[in-house]
């Protein structure tokens, strides 16, 4: 299980590097634009996928006192990466105590008001699902702005990291 949330966790961060660059080709009016009305934005979209990606790791470390930017404070694409790779960091210092007991080991935690008791294990994969799940909804958004999003499916990551005979 190790080895999957590592991999888990690449997967994420070449992902991520994808709708970055994607995001990247808008003007700095569409990054903040609704792409339809009641739309949020790409920028409250990718800002969303980091700040909640922080939390989560945050929680799994139980660092109260850490500080997760605003959306406001995450004014730019770059600022959004920054934050990103932030993360990424501190999954990889995470990674490090990993043990399988230690993934196994439950962990109690407050979302949408209520409080949940789950193993680490369920809490990395579903930072992971969860931001494949509002990369799909940047695609959407960066496609009504005339922006196609390279493929960042899991299988695509994963062709890449496999030796393929020509």
């Amino acid at each position: 299980m190790q080895d999957d949330v590592v991999a888990l966790f690449a997967y994420d961060r070449w992902a991520s590097a994808k709708v970055l660059d994607a995001c990247r080709k808008l003007t700095p009016e569409q990054y903040v634009a609704e792409p339809v009305p009641g739309w949020s934005s790409v920028r409250s979209t990718i800002s969303h996928i980091a700040q909640a990606t922080a939390l989560n790791l945050r929680t799994l470390v139980s660092d109260p006192d850490d500080h997760i930017p605003t959306e406001a404070d995450l004014a730019t694409v770059d600022d959004v990466g920054q934050l990103l790779e932030r993360n990424y960091r501190r999954f990889e210092e995470l990674r490090l105590t990993l043990t399988p007991d230690r993934l196994n080991t439950l962990l109690t935690v407050r979302a949408i008001g209520r409080s949940f008791t789950l193993p680490r294990w369920a809490i990395l994969r579903h930072i992971v699902n969860h931001s494949s799940y509002h990369r799909g909804q940047v695609a959407s958004k960066l496609k009504r702005f005339g922006i196609e999003l390279p493929i960042t499916d899991f299988f695509w990551w994963m062709i890449e990291q496999v030796p393929q005979e020509a």
